[in-house]
């Protein structure tokens, strides 16, 4: 069951205006229960989608985390998401299996370091070097800052019981 969302009108006029560009967006709503913490919160996703890692596989990360994590709101639009940003299906059915059926040797790659961050929170240096070799160090290290961050996310989304209902989705 979702939580009430905060009420916007009794934010600082400085964070009513943030909240009022992201308030069609239900995490960002929910978000603003923490005043201090949502605006940062808000700049790390936006940098997210900033950073050096090719997009269709960075959905696919940010999918992994959602399955792993059985975060429904975070599946539901990063399929949608990765779809628009070249977001392969046989990629997204990956996302929530693991199997590394039709996806390329770089996806299936992906799949394995997103695992192991999960599960081990941490890269051998075998995997690093793995990584480093189609990856370059900048897009390492958004490729484990976007797992971490969206670990925070799918458990905000979970704890807070954030669903899509009633949404305007910027996509």
């Amino acid at each position: 069951m979702s939580m009430e969302y905060p009420d916007l009108t009794a934010l600082p006029t400085d964070l009513q205006k943030v909240a009022a560009e992201r308030s069609a967006v239900n995490i960002y709503r929910m978000v603003f229960h923490s005043p201090a913490l949502a605006p940062a919160f808000l700049q790390m996703a936006d940098a997210i989608f900033q950073g050096a890692l090719p997009h269709p596989l960075r959905e696919l990360a940010i999918l992994r985390v959602g399955h792993a994590y059985r975060a429904p709101y975070e599946i539901h639009h990063h399929e949608n998401i990765g779809r628009l940003l070249g977001l392969d299906e046989a990629g997204i059915a990956a996302a929530k299996t693991g199997s590394a059926e039709g996806l390329s040797a770089e996806q299936v790659a992906i799949l394995a370091l997103t695992d192991r961050l999960l599960e081990q929170h941490t890269l051998t240096e075998a995997e690093r070097a793995e990584a480093l070799s189609f990856l370059t160090a900048g897009q390492l290290s958004d490729l484990v800052l976007t797992v971490g961050f969206y670990q925070l996310v799918c458990n905000f989304l979970n704890t807070f019981g954030v669903t899509a209902e009633g949404e305007k989705a910027p996509y």
